[in-house]
């Protein structure tokens, strides 16, 4: 007969709660004998009977034990838990305050020089701290958000400096009044002249710290000056002078030869590069910052056990554990240690800080976010309210670095009951700190690990900062005595309208309502200004209109009649320059930049980038170009192959023509991978060859093998990752191939579907889908992440109605291009099987032989045409394109044209296999363009071609030799 349990006692409480629910759920599971269950948990019988026993809480792994071995949710016996540890350890108010003051962690806050005794741990660093200072007078302190620099100055390094005079503090938005602040009440003077002198004269601290110095009986006692959180000179001070003479001030103070001042500044690492740029202080870093790095494991373990020695405790092994691996090695994790351990010593067993209060606190992180939450929940609505307001407001927004905390005068927060509530909470959590009539928020631990305080900072970081230069403002216009010229006007008061009102004070809401008033007044004075102002105009128009419109009709027609000589003379020029190109180098490109001087506008561009356009080679058939644009391949007729090195495509070299390449297989086209390692291209007759090109300068042949397609291939494409290739047939099928060793390709699988033949196949830029255009005027996606089971997707239909030639997907893989037989371009939205198509790129005449994304913004876009021209696009709206410039062709077509990363450049091969290589960046073209002249526009040349012009030849003076 099992022994019957102790009875609960009658009182309420957490703990008798959670026992009455775990003894439930063991009768529930037929109440089986404490010996039985321990055999199913693993636990000795005392053990499980203790944790239904309602005297203390069991940890959470016993409970979990107990409820599995009766069938119960692990999951919500888990959420019992923690609320119950949660419950237990919050206890009556009055206690815990009366523990926090004993407490031998210090949370959030960083040590101060009387905790000196209970901070361990950063000994090695402190007594490097401390050497450099004895031989120096400077020191840069640099470390992450979190390493610990505020406790180890003023724990560590000022303990070891006990004659000096210790002088700390933090810049703020005035670094040089919280200076002259400090000093004067060391001095026993007046801050305000000293404040003064400070601004314009970088001796007078020094001075200062003589005069500190000259009441003390010790002649060689110095000033210890410490200046901690000096980023807060670039987050918070926006005046650069003042910036400049608070470092000048200081740099002085420690160099001059009769110093007797040390200088330290603790400065977050991630503002090292904003130091760099203030005059005297970048010449001064190298020799005077020292890093903070990470603690290590031995250091770590002494911060944790030390302190807990010192008041009588002791640290259970399993949380020490568990502390060490969370905390090593990552950078800005100390004050979230000390928080939890904090946390873990209020929830203590006896003096025993163990790894189920830690658990109750929340974890590593979890500690301070679940002491903010408990802080917020405990708040009424409103409060919450202010809370966000407040927290929101105590931040400075980073701009290219991370947001840190902003101290802020108490008036600026209006002095309401629900105000001082939530302050008063919220110091009490000892997540604020309110000093000297400042509130700021104790460490920026918070703002990372809080998730709530992210989320109100994601939420609108536009409207935080012209809420920030509205609280600026406001202090401004009430520091002049509510000046009017410091009101908001116009463009600056309209940006703030549409703020919530709930997020202003009443200081703000009295500027924004005198900045209204003031406008609105000043629109009146207008109107009334510009009512007299008409009538006298009235007056005058009516005696100058007649005589005025006379010479107007006169002069418009004379405008127009130059207008359209000139545009006539401009066209035939540029169409003059193109047949010069070739003879006469020299003289089209004056005719060219004289048409764009002339008219200018899309055509006379394209002239200018047709004479500017550079040949490359001839007799070539295929051409394809690296994602990075540092490497041209070039299939020439028959049976040679080049690489050209594009790294300054205005000089390109070429780097390689490997011998032999095909064993008399000319290449038909060819295809570099999106990595530019693996060359892929296909014969004339059907066979794939795959090349090494990792050495352009080196590329060797890694495998020939037939395509497997049972008429001409057309087309082929090398997925992003480079271990799959698919080809497109006149067979009217796709075939897949595995290239993961280039050397022994495998043949996946045959796609089919399409009733005509497949041209172009084009992988998206995840590798996930294939793109295949086809003679049966359809565009098919297929699904090829598994290619052995490989899936079609959908068709795309009606969108050309003649052969699809040629496909492109964009960077992004949110649209598709396609190029049509009918001279058309479309542009597709792939991930829109409802309705795919979006817009239509009218202007070729011609089949459209080529497509391709211009530059890593999915914008623009180049179609290349057989009508003689390659067309440049705006693709940002996909359903409305705009065609932006022009390149023709003096004779015959393109082929292909393929965008260079390098703004403005495109390779082009032409119908009759030319490679040139354009710059469609026309101000580069207009700098560059003289160069190609060698003498200027005779008189002659002149009347010539530009009858009824002045001449002005376009490059006089800047020919070349």
């Amino acid at each position: 007969m099992p022994r019957r349990e102790r009875p609960l006692d009658v009182e309420d409480g957490p703990l008798l709660e959670f026992a009455t629910k775990l003894r439930k759920v063991r009768e529930q599971a037929g109440s089986p004998t404490y010996r039985d269950l321990a055999r199913r948990a693993h636990y000795s019988i005392a053990t499980l009977s203790a944790a239904a026993g309602g005297r203390q809480l069991p940890t959470l792994a016993v409970t979990l034990a107990y409820v599995r071995a009766c069938g119960g949710d692990e999951r919500e016996w888990e959420r019992i838990w923690r609320r119950t540890a949660a419950e237990c350890a919050a206890g009556p108010a009055p206690e815990r305050s009366e523990e926090t003051a004993c407490a031998p962690y210090v949370g959030l806050t960083p040590f101060q020089q009387a905790d000196a005794d209970m901070f361990f741990g950063r000994e090695s660093l402190t007594d490097r701290l401390a050497e450099h200072l004895k031989r120096k007078r400077l020191l840069v302190l640099l470390g992450a958000s979190g390493s610990g620099k505020s406790s180890v100055l003023r724990a560590g390094v000022l303990p070891r400096f006990p004659a000096a005079l210790p002088l700390v503090f933090t810049p703020g938005p005035d670094p040089l009044e919280e200076c002259a602040i400090q000093l004067a009440a060391m001095a026993g003077i007046s801050s305000g002249p000293l404040r003064a002198e400070l601004a314009v004269e970088p001796r007078t601290l020094h001075r200062a710290v003589r005069q500190v110095l000259a009441r003390s009986p010790d002649p060689g006692q110095e000033v210890l000056l410490t200046v901690d959180q000096f980023e807060e000179v670039f987050t918070q001070c926006g005046d650069a002078g003042e910036r400049d003479a608070f470092v000048a001030s200081l740099l002085h103070a420690a160099r001059t030869p009769d110093s007797r001042c040390r200088v330290v500044l603790a400065i977050r690492s991630d503002f090292y590069t904003h130091c760099t740029r203030v005059p005297g202080l970048v010449d001064v870093l190298a020799d005077a910052h020292v890093p903070v790095g990470p603690m290590t494991v031995d250091e770590l373990r002494a911060a944790i056990v030390r302190p807990a020695a010192r008041a009588g405790l002791s640290v259970e092994g399993a949380l020490l554990a568990t502390l060490t691996a969370a905390a090593h090695g990552r950078p800005g994790t100390l004050p979230l240690l000390s928080h939890a351990l904090r946390e873990t010593w209020r929830r203590r067993r006896g003096n025993a800080l163990t790894l189920a209060g830690f658990q109750a606190a929340g974890g590593f992180e979890g500690a301070l976010a679940q002491t903010a939450e408990d802080f917020h929940s405990g708040l009424s609505g409103t409060q919450q309210r202010i809370a966000r307001q407040l927290f929101l407001r105590l931040i400075a927004l980073g701009e290219g670095t991370e947001d840190t905390k902003r101290r802020v005068p108490r008036h600026e927060l209006d002095d309401t009951a629900d105000v001082a509530h939530v302050l008063e909470q919220a110091t009490r959590a000892r997540l604020l700190t309110v000093d000297r009539d400042r509130v700021e928020i104790t460490h920026e631990a918070l703002i990372g690990c809080w998730p709530r305080l992210g989320r109100w900072l994601s939420e609108d970081r536009e409207h935080l900062r012209l809420h920030r230069a509205l609280t600026e403002a406001t202090a401004v216009w009430e520091s002049l005595d509510h000046h009017p010229d410091t009101l908001y006007r116009g463009v600056r008061l309209a940006a703030v309208r549409d703020l919530p009102e709930d997020v202003l004070t009443a200081r703000e809401r009295a500027f924004l309502d005198a900045s209204r008033s003031a406008e609105e007044s000043e629109a009146r004075r207008v109107r009334r200004h510009l009512r007299r102002l008409r009538r006298l105009v009235a007056a005058l128009v009516a005696l100058l209109v007649c005589a005025a419109s006379a010479v107007a009709v006169a002069v418009h027609f004379q405008q127009i009649s130059t207008a359209q000589r000139n545009q006539a003379l401009a066209l035939k020029a540029v169409d003059t320059s193109a047949d010069l190109r070739i003879r006469d180098l020299s003289l089209a490109t004056q005719l060219a930049l004289t048409a764009h001087r002339l008219h200018p506008g899309k055509h006379s561009r394209s002239g200018l980038f047709n004479v500017m356009s550079r040949r490359l080679t001839s007799h070539v058939h295929a051409v394809s170009v690296t994602g990075d644009g540092r490497t041209l391949a070039v299939a020439h007729d028959g049976d040679r192959l080049e690489l050209w090195d594009l790294e300054d495509p205005r000089n390109p070299a070429l780097q390689a023509r490997p011998d032999g390449h095909g064993k008399g297989i000319g290449l038909a086209t060819v295809t570099f991978s999106p990595r530019g390692n693996l060359l892929a291209g296909v014969g004339w007759k059907g066979e794939i060859q795959l090349w090494d090109v990792s050495g352009p300068r080196r590329p060797h042949l890694l495998s020939v093998f037939p395509a497997g397609h049972k008429d001409y291939v057309f087309s082929l494409d090398v997925s992003p990752d480079g271990r799959m290739i698919a080809t497109g047939s006149y067979d009217d099928t796709i075939r897949l191939w595995d290239v993961a060793d280039p050397a022994r390709p495998r043949f996946l699988k045959q796609l089919t579907g399409h009733t005509g033949n497949v041209k172009p196949v084009a992988f998206s830029p995840d590798g996930t889908t294939l793109a295949s255009g086809s003679d049966d005027r359809t565009v098919r996606l297929w699904h090829v992440r598994n290619p052995r089971h490989a899936r079609l997707i959908t068709v795309l239909r009606g969108g050309h109605k003649d052969f699809v030639d040629t496909l492109a997907y964009s960077r992004d893989g949110r649209s598709l291009l396609s190029g049509s037989d009918d001279g058309t371009a479309r542009l597709w939205d792939p991930t829109d099987a409802g309705h795919p198509m979006r817009g239509r790129l009218n202007g070729h005449t011609s089949v459209v032989t080529s497509v391709h994304y211009a530059g890593p913004d999915h914008r623009t876009a180049a179609t290349a045409s057989r009508d003689g021209t390659v067309r440049i696009w705006n693709t940002t709206d996909l359903a409305h394109p705009v065609e932006r410039d022009t390149l023709p062709l003096s004779s015959g077509g393109f082929f292909t044209a393929l965008p260079l990363p390098t703004r403005g450049l495109i390779v082009t091969l032409s119908q009759d296999g030319a490679v040139d290589i354009w710059n469609t960046d026309l101000s580069w073209t207009l700098t560059h363009a003289c160069g190609q002249v060698r003498t200027p526009l005779s008189r002659a040349e002149w009347s010539r071609h530009f009858p009824g012009l002045d001449y002005r030849p376009p490059c006089a003076g800047r020919t070349r030799p």
